[in-house]
């Protein structure tokens, strides 16, 4: 599609692999998508051995959401649902053109998940799960016996391992040759240092949904890589322009005067991403503009101009 806009002229001279990988940089050629990290940087190495920076675009969003922002990981079936679940991935698990599985979309791995679980009904499982953790760790901290903010993190913690445990294993049961992205963190959970030191031991790539800056904050994406000694990669973001013709009422991203704003803001964005010494990858937030005759869309995707195209697939070519 770029290479279709006025004036444009491709640079790489055939230096890239069918897969987009550097050729002149040459690494194990697994035959599938990996991370490694070289030097101080992080990169995906392509099915061919070369480094790789991951750039597309997100089509879809939204999940199918908890009962109270508790997420169903103490349930006695969860760990069988997940397994019967990623049996289907058996059919792609030589594809070498698949990068990797998202195992969810941002789920609530919200600072009050404690509170939340404390809320539920006494049959729970979820209740019954944070009521015997509090006895544990009561017994190693019998002097704090408030709820705080430490005590918050830490079962945040505490939940994140288990589901982190038990999707991965799942995953890589069925399909040991892919990259594991994880459920794409949404900007609540993109605080938590337990949160990401979970990750980091089950996960090869952090999938992370970066909304609310207009550049990336070098020390918040740095502490990701600290804290989870991982790479991570952007999953969703974008800006709205309002010389769309849409009323851009939904959706987390910035809104622009422009199409021509909405490809400086891109640029500016990408250039800190960069920076970073473990950024592999971003996702641009959506293919193509919201449709706003849609009932059915996701309540945050009516009447937006998200799209690198339009709703007649025509491209917005000052963005592009």
């Amino acid at each position: 599609m770029v290479g279709s806009l006025p004036d444009y002229k491709p640079t790489t001279d055939g230096a890239l692999s069918p897969y987009g990988g550097l050729k002149s940089v040459n690494h194990e050629a697994t035959g599938f998508f990996h991370a490694k990290k070289s030097g101080k940087r992080w990169w995906l190495i392509d099915p061919d051995g070369h480094p790789f920076i991951h750039v597309g675009i997100y089509q879809k969003a939204g999940h199918m959401g908890y009962p109270g922002d508790c997420i169903f990981v103490f349930d006695p079936e969860f760990e069988a649902f997940c397994d019967e679940y990623a049996k289907r991935l058996v059919s792609s698990k030589d594809d070498p053109w698949l990068l990797g599985h998202f195992s969810d979309n941002e789920l609530p791995f919200y600072h009050k998940s404690l509170d939340n679980f404390m809320k539920l009904p006494k049959t729970d499982p979820g209740r019954q799960a944070v009521d015997q953790w509090l006895t544990e760790r009561r017994k190693r901290h019998p002097e704090d016996k408030t709820l705080n903010d430490t005590k918050r993190q830490e079962f945040l913690g505490f939940v994140a391992e288990r589901y982190f445990k038990i999707t991965t294993a799942a995953i890589r049961k069925y399909d040991p040759n892919h990259l594991c992205l994880g459920p794409r963190f949404d900007y609540q959970a993109l605080q938590s240092k337990p949160l990401f030191e979970a990750a980091g031991r089950h996960l090869d790539v952090i999938a992370t949904n970066y909304y609310h800056q207009w550049s990336p904050n070098p020390e918040q994406v740095e502490n990701w890589v600290e804290w989870s000694g991982r790479p991570f990669i952007v999953t969703e973001w974008y800006a709205k322009g309002m010389d769309s013709g849409f009323a851009n009422t939904t959706g987390a991203g910035f809104v622009v005067k422009t199409q021509a704003d909405r490809g400086r803001f891109y640029q500016n964005f990408t250039l800190g991403l960069l920076e970073s010494g473990g950024c592999v990858g971003w996702h641009w937030f959506k293919y193509r503009d919201n449709d706003p005759n849609d009932k059915n869309a996701d309540p945050s995707n009516i009447d937006s101009n998200k799209g690198i195209v339009t709703l007649g697939l025509e491209p917005y070519a000052p963005l592009m």
